[in-house]
């Protein structure tokens, strides 16, 4: 009976999913027209809140005219806004009868976290895109329907207002909220979120998860997915130990609460930890190709983020990967329709998007454009307007067009806009600096692909290149790094072969530097793990303190290590 009913229940599924996405492909060919009932959608909505009255949204008839009223705003225009809605007032950005469910937290440029209103409307966009995503991802991958799913998440409620509205993650409220369904087939728990040990949290979520048929893991980082993977195969006689035993022992401290509500889905299984013992053994490690049978893997590959991908066949074998768009905590720009590719789909039907021409201002003329009228291999600046009270908002991030599905861009992410440096005018951006990175790991053997650079002052000025010590780490690592700046930066090089920049300098730090520094800055940013990146690049000369105070340490006395 179970059988039949999984199978109807796979067969409705895939039809549902069909039609939902022959609506998104038809959205996308009609993307002016779709983008032109958003925008008014959002106008007349929120046309008597405080924002709406100051920009005249009750006189707003067209796209020119929204143009012509709302500049482009950057968080810190927002921020008093959305200070008062914390604060109870939520006429401050709404209209009559929005009621918000809690504050989306998210890293800013600055040292405060970024706050965004998460209503229900904004909330349904959310859920409908990640649906959209996981819909073709599922019809392209049909071995995954109906079996387990690893998803990661981060609390909703990590503080709260005045009034008591949590402020957290939205992965947390959208999980919360999942139709009872699909949460059938979440492999763990929500109460795993609020494990506040990192090594810890990652080994309970993978406590429960190793025991299970899981068919595709998705998070945002792929780093996570990394960190997952490393912490079974770093734990593994602990991890085998507590499936047979029908125990529960991380590596670190856990709320009683949690181990409490936890222990209650745990019983012992005595023969897979017997046969895990045998995987362990033959291959001399505990990895998920070994214990899984994964149809793909979901989370971001563009941009930085695609350095982590090299380790993945190492742990997960030849299996797919599919980009989970660019997805920002104030809403999602695109969803990715194959494997293999950063480039998705823009979801016009979610917001409204403007597009800056990169290296051009707003008030320039024409620098502003629709996104019917982007030109493929162009690079662009996003602008959103959103259900969540933000209009004309810089997101601050850059994306290169690759092509058109029908009227709506296909848009790969590039870089943040505050990660880009220039002591000299050479504008070096995340994605330079990881691309030309990821060039000097092959040749000289160098796994961890973890690094930070950071310009400094000095005459002429040069960037610090920090790496954590091997073997491999040696002065022609930095004489390689420099060639392939050049080769992906031609300011850059213009600026080298000036000597206006000065060569590359090499300075290695103690293993796991970067592991505790990241540790301390999600800490400090208060924002959910899920969301953390690291940072490849400082953009500004004294950003690297830290760093430089580690590499100080590590061998004192010795001069840092230029490129000969």
């Amino acid at each position: 009976m179970r059988r039949f009913t999984d199978q109807l229940l796979a067969f409705l599924a895939t039809h549902h999913a069909q039609r939902q996405y022959r609506s998104f492909i038809r959205a996308a060919h009609n993307a002016d027209r779709i983008q032109d009932g958003v925008l008014r959608a959002y106008v007349s909505r929120h046309a008597d809140g405080e924002f709406g009255n100051k920009h005249r949204f009750a006189s707003i008839q067209t796209y020119k005219d929204f143009a012509a009223h709302v500049p482009i705003q950057t968080f810190e225009d927002i921020r008093p806004y959305v200070r008062k809605v914390m604060d109870g007032n939520t006429r401050a950005l709404f209209g009559r009868g929005e009621q918000v469910l809690m504050f989306a937290m998210t890293s800013g440029s600055t040292d405060k976290p970024k706050y965004v209103p998460v209503t229900r409307g904004f909330l349904k966009e959310y859920r409908r895109g990640w649906n959209t995503f996981g819909i073709k991802a599922l019809l392209d991958h049909r071995e995954a329907f109906l079996r387990p799913i690893l998803q990661v998440v981060s609390p909703m409620d990590e503080s709260r207002t005045h009034f008591g509205v949590p402020c957290g993650s939205i992965s947390g409220l959208l999980a919360a909220n999942q139709k009872r369904i699909v949460r059938r087939f979440y492999v763990t728990s929500p109460h795993t979120a609020y494990i506040a040990d990192c090594d810890s949290r990652y080994y309970t979520i993978m406590r429960f998860a190793v025991p299970t048929d899981v068919s595709w893991m998705v998070t945002a980082s792929p780093a996570t997915q990394l960190k997952l993977a490393r912490v079974v195969e770093t734990h593994a006689e602990r991890l085998i130990q507590d499936i047979g035993d029908g125990t529960l022992n991380p590596p670190g401290d856990m709320p009683d609460s949690v181990r409490c509500a936890l222990m209650a889905n745990i019983f012992p299984q005595p023969e897979l930890a017997d046969r895990l013992t045998a995987m362990a053994s033959a291959r001399g490690a505990l990895l998920p190709r070994d214990y899984w049978d994964l149809a793909f893997l979901a989370n971001w590959t563009g941009g930085s983020m695609g350095l982590h991908l090299r380790d993945f066949p190492h742990y997960f074998g030849d299996v797919p990967v599919r980009d989970i768009g660019l997805l920002a905590t104030e809403g999602r720009v695109s969803i990715p329709l194959t494997d293999g590719t950063p480039g998705g789909v823009l979801d016009v039907a979610g917001s409204f998007f403007e597009f800056v021409e990169a290296g051009r201002t707003a008030d320039e003329k024409n620098a502003v454009k629709r996104c019917h009228e982007l030109e493929p291999g162009q690079d662009y600046r996003v602008i959103m307007t959103t259900a969540a009270g933000f209009y004309r908002y810089d997101i601050g991030d850059y994306v290169r067009v690759r092509g058109y599905e029908g009227k709506a861009p296909i848009v790969e992410f590039l870089h943040r806009g505050e990660h880009v440096a220039s002591v000299t005018g050479e504008k070096l951006t995340e994605w330079q600096v990881t691309n030309a990175f990821d060039r000097c790991c092959a040749a000289h053997d160098i796994r961890n692909r973890c690094f930070v650079i950071c310009p400094s002052w000095d005459d002429p000025p040069f960037y610090r290149l920090y790496v954590e010590k091997g073997a491999s780490v040696d002065r022609s690592l930095a004489d390689a790094f420099d060639r392939e700046l050049c080769e992906v930066n031609v300011e850059y090089a213009s600026k080298r072969a000036s000597r206006r920049l000065g060569s590359v300098v090499l300075r290695p730090v103690p293993a796991g530097s970067f592991e505790k520094l990241n540790e301390s800055r999600r800490q400090l940013r208060g924002a959910g793990n899920e969301q953390f990146k690291h940072r490849y690049l400082c953009a500004q000369p004294g950003d690297d303190a830290a760093l430089a105070t580690l590499a100080d340490d590590l061998v004192t006395g010795v001069p840092e290590v230029a490129p000969s």
